[in-house]
């Protein structure tokens, strides 16, 4: 029963959205950031263009991140104090550590989060634009690295999945409402 209860408590901690993940105001939103941290395309040049030049110039003093590390920066002129850009896995097969790579995204930016005191934080649907990870295999991933998280972890008021698409929106909805 107490792991029931468990997961009734984490469950009500989660918030599935399809939104716009730079208009949210929470303590930080998450970034699917590329290698060199400079932009490109999807959320990341989103938040980018969004939060301003402040964010790009810390980007340029920390000098890249590798994948399923993350780092941590200003939120610029988002209404986020913090973005904390992880670097997701390129989906080749499968068999290549991606699922791995794809956890370690999720509780590192956790672990980020944790130490730099954020209570509320926004995370995108990491990998599954033109990284190619498939969204019904990436959703489970993401349940089992935040589930593993918080069961041991209690320092998070709300964590928020944005998801910019209507199948990753559903695939969320379904599968963490069987937390």
């Amino acid at each position: 029963m107490e792991n029931n209860n468990q997961y009734h408590q984490i469950n009500t901690k989660i918030t599935i959205l399809r939104s716009d993940i730079t208009k949210l105001k929470v303590d930080a939103i998450v970034n699917a950031a590329n290698h060199s941290l400079q932009g490109g395309g999807g959320v990341d040049g989103a938040i980018h263009r969004a939060g301003g030049s402040a964010i790009l110039e810390e980007c340029r003093q920390i000098g890249g991140c590798d994948t399923g590390q993350a780092v941590i920066t200003t939120g610029g002129k988002l209404p986020a104090r913090h973005v904390i850009h992880t670097v997701g896995p390129i989906y080749q097969d499968g068999v290549h550590g991606e699922s791995q790579q794809l956890k370690s995204c999720y509780q590192n930016s956790l672990e980020l989060a944790q130490k730099n005191s954020v209570k509320t934080i926004a995370f995108p649907n990491i990998s599954t634009g033109v990284y190619g990870y498939p969204k019904d295999e990436a959703v489970l991933i993401v349940k089992h690295a935040i589930q593993e998280y918080l069961l041991s972890h209690e320092c998070f008021d709300e964590l928020i999945f944005c998801c910019f698409d209507d199948e990753n929106y559903r695939l969320y909805q379904a599968e963490f409402h069987r937390f």
